[in-house]
């Protein structure tokens, strides 16, 4: 049966369009408006508010809390210093991810390990022989991102005093409307922003207390549609969309190493062990993947020309599209497209897919094939560095 969140009663009031999604068992909204580009729009020049309880979250504590850590993930316990967090792959024995997500220490010793994917059985797998306790939260702890460029402010407001002081990827202890919360200074936007922690029974308090500070910021309450743009913007991938769980793969041809997602610099091969470094100390010595990671950006004169040759208006998808589309070059198949949008503030259509590495360098050439009505197009597509959009206030 799937759930809803704690903030239900406030979001399904506010959803105007109806729209919902599934995700982890959770209702969240899509977009509360028939369009989303005023979520979209928060996000990027005012604050925008997002429901994320679905993702998995974890606390690991005990003795060796520490050593499972440094045993799954690819970088270096010793690199999480006290409330913050890091950003991180984890990867199974094969050296093919698992998932990403952040780890964060906090005040009392404990880790609290935020995923994509359900993760509890193979942190319990992994913690064989450690005195570790693993507690799966995902149904006791609920979560809310606050993303754009007044997110700090609407929440000083909401906090009561100024935080400007906590650090890309810091951690605080705060209290918004009365309910003690853990602020993270992260996000999923490519854009200034925070993701809050709170008990289930606490949320609304917090989610009013928000929605008050945020009055005089043009705060907007947002969903996943609008996520999914400025994410890509971004150059964030997606479990499930962008890669495959190495657990879950359809083929394995689908589950990738963290060479082949850009994260490289995630990775401490110099770390005494971890899951999965055998396999990719191999695929080093070997000479890398056969395959990267790569933004594309579409040539939009071509683009739009398919469309008035064919006698149709021009159509830039109002969405992030996310299928499987394959990716050409002199007539052959040799890649594939993931996900991609119509950046409105880049005013460019941009991709995100899969190229053998001898393809992938920045300004090589493909072919991206876009269906229009019953025909199939060749759209032409440029390499380029990603992120797409890199804004120095996500750091600030």
């Amino acid at each position: 049966m799937t759930l809803e969140t704690p903030f239900h009663p406030r979001t399904a009031e506010l959803n105007q369009a109806r729209r919902w999604r599934k995700w982890s068992g959770f209702f969240i909204a899509d977009s509360y408006f028939p369009a989303h580009d005023l979520e979209y729009h928060a996000i990027r020049f005012s604050a925008a508010l997002f429901d994320i309880t679905p993702m998995c979250k974890y606390r690991v504590s005990g003795p060796d809390a520490a050593k499972l850590v440094n045993r799954v993930i690819t970088r270096r316990v010793d690199r999480i210093k006290p409330m913050r967090a890091i950003y991180t792959p984890w990867c199974d024995h094969d050296g093919r991810v698992l998932d990403d997500g952040t780890v964060a220490l906090l005040a009392d010793g404990s880790y609290f390990w935020t995923a994509a994917e359900p993760q509890h059985g193979w942190l319990e797998a992994a913690s064989e022989g450690l005195n570790v306790t693993i507690e799966d939260v995902t149904e006791r702890i609920c979560a809310l991102s606050l993303q754009g460029p007044c997110s700090r402010d609407v929440l000083s407001s909401a906090v009561g005093r100024d935080l400007s002081d906590l650090p890309f990827f810091g951690r605080a202890d705060v209290t918004i409307g009365g309910v003690p919360v853990g602020v993270s200074r992260t996000g999923y936007s490519g854009d200034l922003g925070f993701e809050l922690f709170m008990p289930f029974e606490s949320a609304l308090p917090v989610w009013d207390a928000l929605i008050k500070a945020g009055e005089n910021y043009t705060l907007r309450v947002a969903g996943m549609e609008a996520l999914d743009v400025a994410r890509l913007e971004a150059g964030l991938i997606m479990a499930g969309v962008d890669y495959h769980s190495g657990r879950t793969a359809r083929h394995p041809s689908l589950a990738v190493s963290p060479y082949e997602i850009g994260m490289d610099r995630l990775v401490d091969l110099d770390k005494p062990a971890f899951i999965g470094k055998r396999a990719l100390m191999d695929e080093v010595a070997a000479g890398g993947p056969a395959n990267r990671l790569v933004g594309l950006e579409l040539d939009l004169n071509v683009f739009e020309d398919a469309y008035l040759d064919l006698g149709y208006p021009i159509e830039h998808p109002l969405r992030a599209w996310r299928h499987v589309t394959p990716l050409m070059r002199k007539g052959e198949t040799i890649g594939r497209a993931t996900s991609g949008t119509f950046s409105p503030l880049l005013k460019r259509s941009i991709a995100l897919g899969f190229l053998p590495t001898k393809h992938a360098e920045v300004g090589s050439t493909v072919s991206i094939e876009w269906q229009i009505e019953e025909t199939r197009q060749q759209i032409p597509a440029t390499v380029v560095p990603l992120p797409f959009l890199d804004l120095p206030r996500k750091r600030s």
